[in-house]
């Protein structure tokens, strides 16, 4: 699904290693967000995990990667090889449970050497280690048996924290500060390029450090339950995510103060038939009167 009036202007690329991978990398001009993954920790038939990802005039990033985004990223036409990154909001297993998978398809699917670059919060090494640690025997029996494989995963592991600022393919990426308590550290990232930038928030309730880093922003993606349905569930496990996650209208307030451009809500809590979706725009409404996009998994949005 495409968000009404956005469109795909698209051209093939072809450049230096990509073109012997399984499909050749898109080029897309402006800004395009595309929600990869909108489910939550509980399996879904129809969602796959926390995913997002952002082309920006030749830079392909992707944030988290939650279960099935290997499949996701196959739909959206972009090989895992040709990122210039994976960027990790934080390290909740539903928002790594495919860590491995992007590791060994990053590698396997590219000709020869290829750094995969990972950003994260505090402890993300020790987690990316461990997930490498327990490839080895994979790594091995890959490399036994295709002659050709001579180089092994080259994955750099860099730990960021609020208010750095780094380069990344074309793009200016500014980290910060969220708030998921008992969580910590997390962060939200905000990309920056040719006059367009989106805001990648995670998992967070409202605080002033994030309203800093969307201030103004193109766009803000953020993690959303609806927290008049999730009150009704007589189950405390459910009942705990309240004070940790945006409701759908603490949400729209930051874009407000923030005065961003558009809002697209993802990570959708509890689980929501696609029909049901309108009623999140319609508990936004009155809040922010700014576009706001959600809707299954593969739904974009282009910044104009």
């Amino acid at each position: 699904p495409v968000h009404p009036g956005v469109t795909a202007r698209l051209r093939h690329e072809r450049s230096g290693a990509q073109t012997d991978i399984c499909w050749a990398a898109r080029y897309v001009e402006g800004m395009k967000i595309t929600l990869l993954g909108t489910g939550s920790p509980l399996p879904d038939p129809n969602r796959a995990g926390p995913a997002t990802l952002v082309q920006a005039e030749g830079t392909t990033l992707l944030f988290d990667c939650g279960r099935g985004v290997l499949m996701r990223l196959a739909a959206a036409m972009v090989p895992v090889a040709s990122l210039n990154a994976l960027l990790l909001t934080h390290l909740h297993s539903d928002h790594i449970t495919d860590l491995n998978d992007v590791i060994t398809s990053h590698w396997i699917m590219s000709p020869g050497p290829n750094r995969l670059t990972i950003y994260g919060p505090p402890t993300t090494k020790a987690v990316v280690d461990a997930t490498i640690a327990a490839l080895e025997h994979d790594i091995k029996y890959r490399q036994d048996h295709h002659n050709d494989l001579t180089f092994r995963p080259d994955v750099v592991v860099v730990e960021v924290v609020p208010g750095q600022t780094f380069g990344c393919g074309g793009a200016t990426i500014t980290v910060g500060r969220t708030d998921h308590r008992p969580v910590e550290p997390t962060v939200g990232y905000r990309v920056d390029q040719g006059g367009r930038s989106v805001v990648i928030a995670g998992d967070t309730i409202p605080c002033a450090e994030l309203d800093a880093l969307c201030a103004g922003a193109s766009a803000y993606v953020q993690t959303a339950i609806r927290a008049d349905i999730v009150k009704q569930i007589p189950n405390a496990r459910i009942q705990d995510i309240l004070d940790y996650h945006s409701s759908v209208e603490q949400a729209a307030d930051t874009a407000a103060r923030a005065g961003v451009g558009a809002l697209v809500l993802t990570h959708y809590v509890p689980p929501v038939p696609t029909p049901m979706l309108e009623r999140w725009k319609e508990l936004v409404a009155p809040i922010y009167g700014g576009p706001v996009i959600l809707g299954d998994d593969m739904t974009t949005y282009e910044i104009p």
